[in-house]
């Protein structure tokens, strides 16, 4: 449904169906204010329900051209092109031209389509446009993986230089260990080179990798449980990719602390910024002061409105293994990083690897906001968001593409001391997962039962020592029901 469609029931209503609205419940706006609470969804609760997490919005209900869907439009131009194309231009006689061509425009009309007619999601800032487009762009990532997934290993490493005539050439790994003294007293010049050297474009990419999956995942836990897990993992795998060979103060100091704790840090403040923000939206028309108007375009790109995560994996067990299941497909996308760019030829600083990561800090805020929906209100969301499920294909199939593409790295044996630690890890989280939401429960269970047995036998021995032999609730209860009958 189109942003003009959502508006034409009841005049001007609310953005609040499109941006960061749990769908089980309608914003409220204060009285005497201009905003309108958007229709409730089918199947969702009754009008004026919310979730506490929940930001409250006041909205005008400004319906402006940007906001309207353009579907004639696109299609116009998009008609246009192709007649321009097929009428005014002259084929070039190039097949290797042609085909590049042909696949470009087939994925540019999926791509005017998609953002013109797929379904919306949670979010709609800037535009819900925007996350359409991205939502068919996964489709067209996801569709590329399962194509190379059926070539030969060799086809289709030649196939990456369809794309950039520089890939298909095996290239060294490079090895970020070696000398890990912080101080070097034998470099007189320069007695912390090592520390210099270690100081490339990751470490700004770490910072802001991890601020904004802190804003995608909005719990410090969980951002720190995968950021350590996965330095867990570069020591686990080193012998596997020797990208992951680090000094022990590039592990925990630049990694752990500065980059990803800093990027964390900063993520939780912002989130603490956007749950206090006031969410209150005007048309930019209806706004008299150029400061004023500049200030709307700017909060633009900012949510519409707000939803704190609140992830609470001990509350059950179904919640548990969700949470664990996120920290596995987070780690797993983050491996694949390393392994796609190795199996495929492809150099750290290439742009497709940027690509890629541009890919999924756009699609992952979707997705964990669609699986939080669908953790916290199943009744209401019957089924994954979309976004989501792309996101989990996508991870699948990378790490299908590694598997085949070169098994006998995945295969080298862990050393065996790396095995027992994984293996003690494992059995704790098993152990305590079994106590939790098993054995826990079953000895509540039991003294819930001994607690009320108890209390059942000291009432009897009051009704004993009052000499009647039995309690006087059931006669009072029979007298009731006496007089309900000659009533």
């Amino acid at each position: 449904m189109r942003r003009g469609e959502r508006r034409s029931h009841g005049g001007a209503l609310s953005k609040a169906a499109l941006e960061e609205q749990p769908d089980g419940g309608v914003m409220e706006a204060p009285p005497g204010s201009r905003g309108v609470s958007p229709p409730a969804a089918p199947g969702s609760a009754a009008p004026g329900l919310r979730r506490s997490t929940e930001s409250e919005v006041y909205d005008d209900g400004t319906n402006t051209f940007f906001w309207r869907a353009h579907t004639l439009t696109v299609l116009f131009i998009l008609t246009c092109a192709l007649g321009y194309v097929t009428l005014l231009e002259e084929t070039p006689q190039d097949t290797a031209y042609n085909t590049k061509r042909g696949i470009v425009a087939s994925i540019l009309v999926f791509l005017c389509f998609g953002v013109t007619q797929a379904k919306d999601g949670p979010f709609s800032r800037p535009h819900p446009a925007y996350w359409r487009f991205w939502l068919c762009v996964s489709v067209v990532y996801e569709l590329f993986l399962i194509f190379i997934l059926f070539q030969t290993v060799r086809d289709g490493r030649q196939f990456m230089k369809y794309i950039d005539p520089n890939l298909g050439v095996a290239l060294p790994e490079r090895d970020y260990g070696g000398n890990c003294l912080i101080y070097d007293p034998g470099n007189k010049t320069d007695p912390f080179h090592n520390v210099w050297d270690k100081l490339d474009g990751f470490v700004p990419a770490h910072f802001l990798g991890w601020y904004l999956k802190t804003l995608m995942i909005r719990d410090w836990w969980m951002c720190m449980i995968i950021s350590v897990m996965f330095e867990f993992l570069e020591y686990s795998l080193e012998h596997q990719l020797p990208n992951f060979s680090e000094c022990w103060w590039d592990h925990w100091i630049m990694d752990v602390i500065l980059c990803n704790g800093f990027g964390i840090y900063c993520g939780m403040k912002t989130l603490g910024w956007l749950s206090l923000k006031t969410y209150k939206w005007q048309g930019l028309w209806n706004i008299p002061t150029y400061k004023g108007k500049i200030k709307r375009m700017a909060f633009q790109f900012t949510p519409y409105s707000w939803v704190k995560f609140e992830w609470k994996p001990a509350s059950s067990l179904r919640r548990w293994l969700a949470v664990c299941g996120i920290i596995f497909v987070f780690l797993l996308a983050e491996l694949n990083t390393f392994y796609l760019k190795f199996v495929l030829w492809m150099p750290p600083e290439h742009y497709l690897v940027l690509l890629r990561l541009v890919f999924f800090v756009n699609v992952g805020g979707v997705g964990m906001r669609e699986i939080y929906d669908f953790m916290d209100d199943p009744k209401f969301h019957k089924k994954l968001g979309q976004q989501a499920w792309l996101v989990a294909a996508i991870t699948v199939t990378e790490f299908l593409i590694v598997v085949k593409y070169d098994p006998y790295t995945l295969m080298l044996s862990l050393p065996f001391y790396i095995t027992q630690c994984w293996i003690l890890g494992i059995i704790l989280v098993l152990t305590w997962t079994i106590w939790r939401f098993f054995i826990r429960d079953i000895t509540l269970r039991c003294k819930e039962i001994r607690r009320q047995q108890q209390e059942h036998k000291s009432e009897k021995d009051k009704c004993l020592s009052n000499g009647d032999g039995h309690s006087p609730v059931p006669d009072e209860q029979n007298g009731n029901k006496l007089r309900e009958r000659k009533f």
